[in-house]
């Protein structure tokens, strides 16, 4: 049977190039190289970068934001390593080394300023990247994620989803854990039927010793978490019923960050907002997108 995810890809990757989107395959170093959607044509628009969550790679995740935005902002959608076309030799599995290549990949793209919208691992490297590259990431927007996954939240969430490991719920084996995965990730998990989770497994779940790795470097001691100073305006965007950084966390997150973030929340959705509720997140998002850039002019 002919994987009907890798056809709607397809067709998507289709829809991506008709409005003014292209694949680049980017050499950060030897033996590293990072895949890119980034727009046909730079004329000067706001750039915005999407990072992608652990489950789907960027495009995947972002599909509905990208095809809202393109028009109006210049946008980025990389796969982190071991996700979609990225690769490395490097034996670096830590989100500074994905901050580090994500940054070195725009650099080489000329992108010089941007605005980060990062979904769960997005956020993770996205508040890298902030910490790290103040001079490149000019503002924040936060989906379902954390500063760093320490051993507390760890905890915590893996005993609300009832799991030993983030590797055991998100490199999930068969079909009925993909199914159970995006059950818990979801508000209201639509009735698909059982092929189309064995398609997506078969599409989206390579790289499992590697995405392992990465999950086991996401890990921060309590101990050996700080929280930066972030120089940079955030915004918190929230599903309501996230199980898995539930809204404690935002309002903890939000608590860290010292004033300097705001939090909304979409409601009926769970930690797939962005997918569950596309409308709703990308009217917000919209709206966080230009309030960040009239700050940013009144500022000049």
């Amino acid at each position: 049977m002919v994987n009907i995810v890798a056809i709607y890809m397809t067709l998507l990757h289709g829809l991506l190039k008709l409005a003014g989107m292209r694949p680049r395959e980017v050499e950060i170093q030897p033996g590293t190289v990072m895949h890119f959607w980034v727009p046909r044509e730079t004329i000067g628009k706001p750039v915005v970068v999407f990072l992608h969550g652990f489950a789907l790679n960027g495009i995947m995740t972002w599909q509905f934001q990208v095809l809202s935005l393109a028009r109006s902002y210049e946008v980025y959608v990389p796969d982190f390593l071991f996700f979609g076309g990225s690769i490395t030799d490097k034996a670096d599995r830590s989100p500074a080394f994905q901050a580090e290549c994500i940054a070195k990949g725009l650099r080489k793209l000329g992108v010089d300023k941007c605005t980060l919208v990062g979904f769960s691992y997005g956020g993770m490297v996205g508040f890298k990247m902030a910490e790290v590259y103040p001079d490149l990431v000019t503002s924040m927007v936060v989906t379902c994620s954390v500063m760093a996954l320490t051993e507390s939240i760890t905890r915590s969430g893996l005993q609300r989803i009832g799991f030993s490991s983030w590797a055991e719920y998100l490199l999930p084996e068969t079909s009925k854990g993909l199914k159970q995965m995006l059950d818990i990730a979801s508000y209201k998990l639509p009735w698909l039927p059982n092929f189309v989770y064995k398609h997506l497994l078969e599409v989206m779940f390579d790289n499992r010793k590697e995405r392992t790795e990465l999950l086991e470097a996401l890990i921060t001691r309590d101990k050996d978490f700080s929280i930066p100073d972030y120089s940079q305006s955030i915004h918190l965007l929230w599903g309501e019923n996230d199980i898995l950084f539930s809204l404690e966390d935002a309002h903890n997150l939000k608590g860290q960050l010292k004033g300097k973030a705001t939090l909304h929340c979409i409601e009926k959705a769970g930690h797939l907002v962005a997918i569950e509720r596309p409308f709703a997140y990308s009217t917000l998002l919209k709206k966080i997108l230009a309030s960040f850039y009239e700050d940013e002019k009144q500022k000049l």
